[in-house]
């Protein structure tokens, strides 16, 4: 991991029947990662997670329907030399997104796929994958 300035973020975990996961494109960048982004002052993760999501994918969820999954740091998938420090939530239900605001691409991916490969955010990739899996 680099060592770095770190940027803290709040995402959310969707799932589609399948058991993909639902994973956006940036504007200007070549990574994949979960919908979310960085924390407003005086926001909690989750209200910021809640935020990113309507602003994002034009999806509207409240804080009590996301449950914990870890707070994960990794290497920032488009800002060399910084880190990444994201609190992650999952959402149980099912969602019909829209790329909006900054959002370039939409992609659900198979956990294998995301796990195999090098398009998708180091987090997403080596952390929150491995958290979602069966022990």
């Amino acid at each position: 991991m680099v060592a770095g300035p770190v940027i803290t973020v709040a995402a959310v975990v969707f799932r589609d029947r399948d058991g993909r996961m639902l994973t956006v494109r940036k504007n200007g960048t070549t990574k994949f990662m979960l919908p979310g982004g960085k924390l407003e002052p005086g926001e909690s993760a989750a209200e910021a997670a809640v935020r990113e999501v309507v602003e994002e994918l034009g999806v509207r969820l409240g804080v009590e329907d996301l449950a914990l999954l870890g707070e994960f740091e990794a290497d920032a998938a488009n800002e060399p030399g910084h880190l990444v420090r994201s609190t992650v939530f999952t959402w149980a239900g099912e969602v019909t997104p829209d790329a909006a605001a900054e959002i370039a691409e939409l992609r659900w991916a198979t956990l294998a796929e995301i796990t195999e490969g090098a398009e998708f955010a180091p987090l997403t990739r080596e952390y929150v994958v491995p958290a979602l899996e069966p022990a």
